[in-house]
């Protein structure tokens, strides 16, 4: 029987804020991305060498402490998103989780995916403090959990907390140990609510900074997955528009924990180190549910009055994220012109799908001066997160990969050629323009790093022909 007052602090690695963590992805995948495969022996060096880069920003005085590189590299990027993994030959590689992110683009998703995998206990945790877990015969996948449980309260029109969760889910023993189920738990709440009574997790001498850290972090990311978000009256609400994927965290609920932890000797040093590494790369390979996480444009729009672009696709769209960018840059220049001179909005072209060009649309400059009818080409590259990128922030950065094509086009059409970096946020739409990428490539503005070097041969090249 559901025990509430059955207590216990189960903490996960700690992380940023929401907007942080939204903002550190790409710097994460684009550094994992750049030095792996890397050998165990050099890969602290250099990714530490190149994600000081990116918390130096534009503050090139700043001193970053090795510490704090070493919490990106080891904690976050490795432990809590499994963005990288050690093979048995000693050589560290990028993570199909990586790999997929670079891929689509799709924020959302990969938060999905490091979701649907946790578990208590799991391999991200020193031995100190996984084995007071494995003590205690810890069972629990707490997302899955946690959805169950807000669809319940929906059917009873009850609206849950981040307390709520926190106390009688996350910080419960019983439900840790896959002892309760959903609907005790729901019951117990409802008994409390009509009752007037709020329970809060309490720690004697620990601050509420304390007791809810560790809830609230887990809570971002399931927000960053796009699965809840906050409403007004700070309560935890479904994302109806990601109905497909909470159905599939629902279903496994009550299902143990995937990898089992408890199949190792913990007891002895070869015991845990095979258990860290059979984690890690389990945790670095994506679900495979993981074509069922991807992010449809409009289910990032939760209220409809925050709602300040038209999706260009229905439920059952298959539109490539892409074609998404590109048609809201269509029609926002074809505006753009036609306000400047409507005998121009003709010349607004979308050429996403002509091949070869290395450009999506051609536009014309359309402002004031000798140049208003000149030609403008415009690259289209697309992401989706749930927090706004913040452009004041001079550690933020970003990361987008562009063919050859657009490369030469780019280095064509110079201050002709623009571009655009759309992303689809829960409020919206932000788009970030990148203006003559070729000359703030040779000022070192940007960065352009070749990542595909094509091989070119014939004949006399052929060393032996299998048979």
């Amino acid at each position: 029987m559901y025990n509430h007052s059955n207590q216990y602090r189960c903490i996960i690695i700690r992380g940023k804020s929401q907007r942080e963590l939204d903002n550190l992805l790409p710097a994460y995948a684009m550094v994992i991305d750049e030095i792996c495969p890397c050998v165990k022996e050099e890969f602290e060096n250099r990714f530490n060498q190149e994600f000081v880069k990116v918390l130096h920003g534009k503050k090139s005085n700043s001193v970053v402490l090795k510490k704090t590189l070493d919490n990106h590299r080891t904690e976050i990027a490795g432990k809590l998103f499994g963005m990288y993994y050690l093979s048995a030959d000693g050589v560290f590689y990028a993570s199909e989780r990586t790999k997929k992110f670079l891929s689509d683009n799709d924020q959302p998703a990969f938060f999905k995916d490091v979701c649907y995998k946790m578990q208590f206990p799991n391999g991200m945790n020193k031995i100190q403090t996984l084995q007071p877990h494995l003590d205690l015969k810890i069972s629990l996948r707490p997302y899955p959990f946690i959805i169950k449980c807000l669809m319940i309260a929906e059917e009873i029109n009850m609206k849950l907390s981040i307390n709520d969760i926190g106390y009688y889910i996350l910080n419960s023993l019983d439900v840790l140990q896959g002892k309760s189920t959903p609907q005790e738990v729901l019951e117990q709440i409802k008994i409390d609510k009509e009752c007037g009574i709020k329970r809060k997790i309490v720690v004697a001498d620990k601050a509420t900074s304390y007791t809810m850290q560790h809830i609230r972090e887990q809570i971002n990311y399931l927000e960053l997955s796009n699965l809840i978000y906050i409403n007004d009256d700070k309560k935890v609400v479904l994302n109806k528009k990601e109905s497909a994927c909470i159905n599939v965290f629902a279903q496994c609920c009550l299902a143990k924990p995937a990898f089992d932890m408890y199949a190792f000797d913990t007891t002895s040093i070869e015991g845990r180190e095979q258990l860290y590494q059979s984690w890690d790369f389990y945790y670095s390979k994506i679900s495979d549910e993981a074509s069922i996480f991807d992010t449809k444009v409009e289910a990032l729009i939760i209220e409809e009055e925050k709602q300040t672009v038209k999706a260009h696709s229905n439920s059952d769209s298959k539109v490539e994220l892409g074609d998404e960018g590109e048609q809201f840059v269509y029609e926002y220049e074809r505006k753009r012109v036609e306000n400047f001179n409507p005998r121009l909005v003709n010349k607004v072209l979308p050429l996403g799908r002509t091949k070869g060009l290395g450009y999506d649309i051609q536009s014309v400059i359309a402002e004031n001066g000798e140049n208003a009818e000149f030609v403008k080409y415009i690259e289209v590259k697309s992401t989706k997160r749930v927090t706004a990128p913040n452009i004041t922030d001079d550690t933020w950065m970003d990361t987008i990969n562009i063919t050859r094509n657009e490369w030469v086009a780019a280095q064509q059409h110079k201050e002709f050629y623009s571009i655009y970096r759309v992303y689809f946020v829960r409020d919206g739409v932000v788009v970030f323009t990148l203006k003559n990428i070729y000359e703030k490539e040779k000022k070192g503005i940007i960065q352009i790093v070749p990542t595909i070097y094509r091989v070119d041969f014939t004949n006399n090249a052929v060393d032996t022909v299998l048979e």
